[in-house]
């Protein structure tokens, strides 16, 4: 892998490989010593035009673990405030020698721009771009997944599996790099939302849509992913009727999540609205591993930076 921009850019083998290798790395996170020497002397940047503490910490913390040095670059307060051009960022942080950027960006392309247009020669990994991509966010949901309904398979794909995903799909890039990567790794994908919050061309996605949630879970899913209403995202309003009547047909209730099979697992990626996409005795019970996806992130960004700078690595994937 020379970028890590897109689900779509891997293949089945390339996925696999990075979910094995987060595997070793969560083996290594039980040590006493849990900083690896693996990225000594390399410097990453995270570059977030976007506030996101959750996914800035989390690559600040997997690339301090490899022992790489980190420079976090905020756009607000910075020269991108004063109207400076992503080309001129890209630039000046070529020139600070940059081994690898993360960039998060409001703008859907962003990351492919700054990895294709010339400007940086350094590895670019997406971390949320628009209503696009976020595709370590769908490596960490997938990692969680497998590691509790494939145990001990380390080059298992999710063939046979059947995750439904809920809620804000229009404005959800990790809905967009979940149906790609289960797609990928062989699951059955459900999306369940209202009709106003299925993106155009959704059809054409290999998953299918349905707009009835108790439908969707009758069918006894392996997974439900419950997604964030990004109601800061929604101008305009018409969506839906009102937060009330979005709870009581979108959300996870106790209810509903007690008709579900007893292996169910429950993602949210964060941060949630609680009492509005998912219960909050949901969120808290033993079927939920949203706080394990926290630390499953951790792993899966350390895999994704030691297959893109680490020597080994990418000689293992020309």
């Amino acid at each position: 892998m020379r970028h890590f921009i897109s689900i779509t850019d891997l293949t089945r083998e390339q996925a696999i490989s990075v979910l094995a290798t987060a595997e070793h790395m969560a083996g290594t996170q039980s040590r006493s010593i849990r900083k690896l020497p693996t990225l000594v002397g390399q410097t990453v940047v995270n570059l977030f035009f976007e506030d996101s503490t959750r996914t800035r910490i989390s690559f600040e913390a997997a690339a301090k673990r490899l022992s790489a040095d980190v420079i976090n670059f905020a756009a607000k307060g910075s020269s991108v405030s004063k109207g400076e051009s992503l080309k001129d960022t890209a630039l000046t942080l070529q020139a600070m020698g940059a081994d690898a950027v993360v960039v998060r960006s409001g703008s859907a392309g962003a990351a492919h721009l700054l990895a294709h247009a010339g400007w940086i020669d350094q590895p670019i990994i997406n971390a949320g771009d628009g209503a696009h991509e976020h595709p370590t966010q769908a490596m960490l949901d997938v990692f969680t997944v497998r590691r509790h309904l494939r145990p001990g398979e380390d080059r298992a794909g999710l063939d046979g599996l059947h995750v439904v995903i809920v809620g804000d799909v229009l404005h959800s890039r990790v809905a967009r790099s979940n149906v790609a990567l289960l797609t990928l790794l062989g699951a059955r994908v459900t999306l369940v939302a209202p009709p106003a919050l299925v993106p155009v061309g959704a059809a054409a996605w290999p998953c299918e849509i349905l707009y009835d949630l108790d439908e969707a879970l009758a069918a006894g899913p392996d997974a439900v992913m419950m997604l964030r209403v990004q109601r800061e995202r929604m101008t305009g309003g018409g969506f839906f009727p009102t937060v009330g009547e979005y709870a009581r047909r979108y959300g996870l209730t106790a209810d509903r999540a007690g008709r579900l099979p007893a292996h169910t697992l429950v993602l949210h990626p964060g941060p949630m609205n609680r009492g509005l996409e998912i219960a909050g005795d949901v969120a808290d019970s033993e079927r939920s591993v949203i706080v394990e996806q926290v630390a499953s992130g951790v792993f899966v960004r350390m895999a994704v930076l030691y297959h893109l700078l680490a020597t080994d690595a990418r000689e293992d994937t020309r």
